[in-house]
């Protein structure tokens, strides 16, 4: 006959495999809610045909694959008779690192294009133009065309914010031309870094930056509670920074939790942004010539286009935008890229590396008004 100790001990080792078991099943459970979620939404649709509402939804959908700060799809859609109106969703704002909603407009003007792009693939020419009153929106008017298929519109679900390293290898002075041109728009300018040294002087203000947000317990409350720690956790918010995006493992959410306050360090993030910047081909600043929300959105154009075309090319891309959030490191940051007197809006580093894991999106009935 088993003992009291023996029968204690056999106990805990059941106790503990059926905890291991239930992990392991909850975590394979995780995994596979996430890759189908990832599979339903970065994709082509077979819409070529597709007409009246059905398009426009469509459209709508291409439009929620941008990126948006903390992915927070910061977005609405309302449906015209042959037109699409994008709305900010104030609700889903980040007060902290973006207390005057410029990441917010950047983020419409992703969406934006990426909706001109398929609206041209599936033959409607979209016209954007951006009006203040009676609210702050983005108009869409479209009239059909002639289908024009772009590499840019095929490269919309393959493309991402890849948040790894990169291979450190130079692009070709054909490269950084296609992305140059992709990069400009209306009122807006991108500056391609590629020297070592300025790259060095560029992370000089990343890591200022960093240090400043991280020092900031507001910045990292908000921060936190945008990021998703597991495959279910992503899969059933539809938005937020999930974690394997990142190269960090999947966890319970109070795990996860718990590990992002003894982890997440000034150093740690540092060193990380180090590493990243230094295997990276080169930065992208985007520059606008007035500092309001008509050219915010036209540089978050600018940005989806060279995002676009870089993922037509192969190559990463990546926001390290410390430098332009912290609003007294953007005058001195401005004068090192040449851009004395404007604000920086963006800043992408680039290279060729590895994919990650997909983020994921909301569905479209969240977004529709």
């Amino acid at each position: 006959m088993m003992s009291r100790r023996q029968f204690i001990a056999a106990a805990a080792v059941a106790g503990s495999g059926i905890a291991v078991g239930a992990y392991a099943l909850h975590a394979q459970n995780a995994r596979t809610q996430y890759q189908r979620h990832v599979e339903q939404t970065w994709r082509h649709g077979s819409s070529e045909t597709v007409q009246g509402r059905e398009l426009l939804l469509e459209l709508v959908r291409y439009a929620t694959l941008a990126p948006s700060s903390h992915n927070t799809q910061c977005w609405k859609f309302r449906l015209g008779e042959s037109a699409v109106t994008l709305l900010p969703d104030f609700q889903r704002r980040c007060p902290v690192v973006d207390p005057d909603d410029h990441h917010l407009f950047v983020s419409l003007g992703c969406a934006t294009e990426n909706l001109v792009q398929a609206a041209a693939a599936l033959g409607w020419h979209a016209e954007p133009s951006f009006s203040s009153a009676p609210a702050d929106a983005v108009n869409i008017p479209l009239s059909p065309t002639r289908p024009e298929v772009s590499p840019l519109y095929q490269a919309i679900p393959a493309r991402q914010s890849t948040r790894g390293e990169y291979d450190t290898r130079p692009l070709s002075s054909a490269e950084l031309n296609l992305l140059e041109a992709a990069g400009t728009g209306p009122g807006v300018s991108v500056l391609l870094l590629t020297d070592r040294q300025v790259m060095e002087n560029v992370l000089d203000f990343v890591i200022q930056g960093n240090s400043a947000q991280v020092r900031d317990p507001a910045f990292v409350r908000e921060l936190k509670d945008w990021v998703r720690f597991n495959g279910a956790h992503a899969a059933r918010t539809g938005d937020g920074l999930f974690a394997g995006s990142s190269g960090n493992p999947s966890l319970p959410a109070w795990l996860g939790s718990l590990m992002f306050d003894l982890f997440f360090t000034e150093q740690a993030e540092n060193d990380k942004y180090a590493r990243q910047v230094r295997s990276s081909a080169g930065i992208a600043v985007f520059v606008s010539e007035r500092d309001d929300k008509a050219h915010w959105v036209e540089a978050g154009r600018a940005f989806e286009r060279f995002a676009l075309q870089a993922t037509a090319l192969g190559v990463r891309t990546a926001h390290l935008n410390q430098p332009v959030e912290v609003a007294s490191l953007r005058p001195a940051f401005a004068g090192l890229v040449g851009a004395a007197g404007s604000r920086p809006d963006l800043v992408i580093r680039f290279g060729r590396g590895p994919e990650m894991p997909r983020s994921v999106r909301r569905p479209l009935e969240a977004v529709l008004i």
